[in-house]
């Protein structure tokens, strides 16, 4: 399929250069000089993608995409900037965009930026039904790791192989699963979930499998298990590293042939069922120890998706607090304009050992407790609240403001590492202007070292006496001293 490639910026420079790079056997290319010019094409044209710059005289690149979300849904969005923050780009993609692009860029940056919008698109249109608040709207994650995460689940999901999650606690394998489940074939069958931790090993192969009436003290009649429900659709098994080895002889039995048999009963029963599992386990690790099948093991990760821990992606929590914030403000009933930096660099610095499940937690504990419009840094946990950076530096009266200045940089700095990138972005300037006013510091130190150095040379060098003369000058009375002292 060739894709349709709207670009559209005010710079002809800018928009020749991007057609040169993305006009190949793939991509038909429109361009234009304005957001007026390309709504206009848009209506005109089946296009793609749209590809715009964030600042263009009269209406900018947001606006655009606004127009482009309520008028075309269908075409995926990207926004390129060369002087954006992290709040400019939130509210891009709050907006729709499925990526930002921040000038300069290289052209494989460019090329992947598209191919992973044009996935996006094609992601939406396998689940045109899906709900806004569903488990592929909830995928939220800029970052390469995550990026890699959501082309493998776009692939994964159509296709009726078995899939093993695996991850720490609060990293969202049950949200992977749903994603998956929804962009399968089988999305409108049965869609059956089992916490296997959370069911006794005494009643594992009775809930699975069902039993028939008598089979047990207790069971006064036949019970269907979540296998013969799912039949035909999915079956999501969490925590299966917690299942007994009994269990797994069983379920290694339904993997290879498709049969099972009720608990106490003499009819074998067959179902057409596609297995996810997941697991915070390492499960080579007891494979290695013989506490898991090694047959089974191999039976469910014919694909294995792995998902990062919060803190290895750290340039999703921006997006991801916007995400929850507004959520919870929704639920709360409340209007929240925003967080603020100090805030949100408190939340990016801390290291969230339980992952997302644990910052969506401490956003809900803010929403709720917060006094003002927008979220502060007293309104966050304790826990976070022991790494964040003194939000207040104090100055004498008469402080001139270039070394106000000075300090805000040096304590910024100090608080953020030496990121000078993180910095900027609390100080609400460009990493650029750092690195100058930096440069600016440095030259003028050189420069009173280099006068201070030329000043010594020019003072006449100090007179060395003979011992006795300097012994004799030493015991001598200074000018103005008492003789009688």
């Amino acid at each position: 399929m060739r894709h349709l490639l709207l670009l559209v910026d005010d710079e002809p420079a800018l928009l020749d250069s991007l057609y040169r790079i993305l006009k190949r056997d793939t991509y038909d290319i429109l361009t234009a000089a304005s957001a007026a010019e390309a709504l206009r094409l848009l209506d005109e044209e089946p296009v793609s993608l749209c590809l715009a710059d964030l600042r263009m005289p009269g209406m900018d690149g947001l606006e655009l995409l606004r127009r482009l979300r309520a008028s075309h849904p269908d075409v995926a969005g990207v926004l390129m900037s060369g002087h954006a923050s992290i709040e400019v780009a939130v509210e891009a993609m709050r907006e729709g965009a499925c990526d930002f692009l921040l000038k300069p860029f290289g052209r494989s940056q460019l090329e992947t930026v598209v191919e992973r919008a044009l996935a996006s698109r094609r992601r939406r249109a396998l689940a045109p039904s899906v709900a806004a608040d569903s488990a592929l709207q909830q995928l939220i994650g800029p970052s390469s790791a995550m990026r890699r995460v959501l082309q493998l689940v776009e692939q994964v999901g159509p296709s009726s192989a078995n899939v093993l999650i695996q991850g720490e606690s609060g990293t969202g394998k049950e949200l992977i699963a749903s994603a998956i489940q929804q962009l399968s074939r089988r999305r409108e069958e049965p869609y059956i979930r089992v916490n296997c931790a959370a069911i006794p090993d005494s009643l594992m192969e009775s809930e699975l499998f069902g039993h028939e009436k008598g089979a047990f003290t207790g069971a006064h009649k036949a019970k269907k298990g979540k296998f013969e429900l799912a039949d035909g659709g999915t079956i999501f098994l969490d925590e299966i590293g917690d299942m007994s080895a009994s269990t797994q002889t069983k379920l290694l039995r339904v993997l290879q042939e498709g049969e099972f048999d009720r608990v106490g009963g003499t009819r074998t029963l067959s179902v057409d069922v596609r297995i996810i599992a997941a697991t915070n386990a390492d499960l080579e690790r007891l494979v290695a120890e013989r506490r898991f099948r090694e047959d089974l093991y191999y039976r469910l990760r014919v694909i294995q998706v792995q998902l990062p821990p919060l803190r290895e992606r750290k340039s999703d929590i921006p997006l991801l607090v916007d995400h929850f914030i507004r959520r919870y403000a929704a639920k709360d009933g409340k209007r929240i304009a925003g967080i603020e930096p100090v805030a949100l660099a408190a939340l990016t610095d801390y290291a969230w050992p339980g992952n997302v499940r644990e910052l969506e937690n401490a956003i809900e504990r803010a929403v709720v407790l917060m006094q003002g419009e927008r979220l502060r840094l007293e309104d966050l946990p304790p826990e976070v609240l022991q790494r964040a950076p003194e939000d207040r530096i104090s100055f004498p009266v008469g402080t001139s403001l270039r070394e106000i200045e000075r300090r805000m940089i040096a304590e910024t700095l100090r608080f953020t590492d030496g990121d000078k990138t993180k910095a900027a972005r609390l100080l609400g300037i460009t990493a650029r202007t750092i690195y100058r006013k930096l440069e600016r510091r440095r030259r003028e130190l050189a420069s009173s070292l280099t006068r201070a150095t030329a000043a010594a040379r020019r003072r006449p060098a100090p007179r060395i006496l003979p011992a006795p003369l300097a012994s004799a000058a030493a015991s001598c009375p200074s000018p103005g001293d008492d003789e009688g002292s």
